[in-house]
């Protein structure tokens, strides 16, 4: 079965370069395409697509806003932000409004592929960079709220040898830290297949959906440092 896409961003030659790039995807299949938000809940009730990435800068209604009323008119849709911001104010507020993912605009290839297929399977997906800043300030609202003798905020990090690899531990920590699969590859001197291995070894050893839910529950655990 393909997974059915709608592109909502008012800039043409980006919107014709995603398009671009998912289309190498055989299973990907972009079912229409929007230039404001206004147009996303027509365009999503009349395709009834998996995914739509929508941008967040746009006239009138933007991306937040668009975001919101599909929601509340089609509670299954599944949304990927666009973003040139990678503050995590602007994540937050996209997550609360009930984005499924956020995406960076500086992505490459590969991110917006795997993006794509997370969401569309149910999990949540943020860019790398805007891991560590998202995480940061989730500890200090937890800090805030229940006390620096919260559970959640570890003093001492303890790596889960139980469950993991040394190797594992490593790639897990990176995670933590934003890097894309490149950079861990190329932080452990490793390739980027050998990082994808490592990835998918580690949420099924942790059995998490994505990469993000893995980060929060290492944090939680006080398996990995933020830094």
């Amino acid at each position: 079965m393909s997974t059915k896409i709608v592109i909502i961003d008012d800039h043409q030659l980006f919107r014709e370069g995603v398009k671009r790039i998912l289309e190498f995807e055989p299973s990907f299949e972009v079912v229409a395409e929007g230039n404001d938000g206004t147009e996303a809940v027509k365009l999503v009730t009349d395709h009834q697509p998996d995914v739509v990435l929508m941008d967040i800068n746009m006239p009138d209604t933007n991306g937040i806003e668009a975001t919101k009323q599909l929601i509340d008119s089609l509670p299954d849709t599944r949304v990927i932000i666009l973003s040139i911001h990678d503050d995590e104010n602007y994540v937050s507020h996209a997550l609360r409004t009930g984005a499924a993912g956020y995406l960076l605009k500086e992505m490459d290839a590969e991110a917006l592929i795997e993006a794509v297929k997370v969401v569309a399977n149910g999990g949540c997906y943020l860019h790398p960079k805007v891991t560590g800043n998202l995480v940061q300030e989730y500890r200090r609202l937890a800090s805030e709220q229940s006390g620096v003798n919260n559970s959640f905020l570890q003093t001492e990090v303890r790596r889960p040898l139980h469950l993991l690899t040394r190797r594992e531990c490593e790639v897990l920590q990176l995670l933590a830290d934003g890097k894309s699969n490149r950079g861990i590859g190329e932080a452990l001197f490793i390739s980027e297949k050998t990082v994808k291995n490592h990835v998918s070894n580690i949420l099924q050893k942790m059995n998490v959906n994505d990469r993000t839910q893995a980060v929060v529950e290492a944090i939680k655990k006080g398996w990995v440092e933020v830094r």
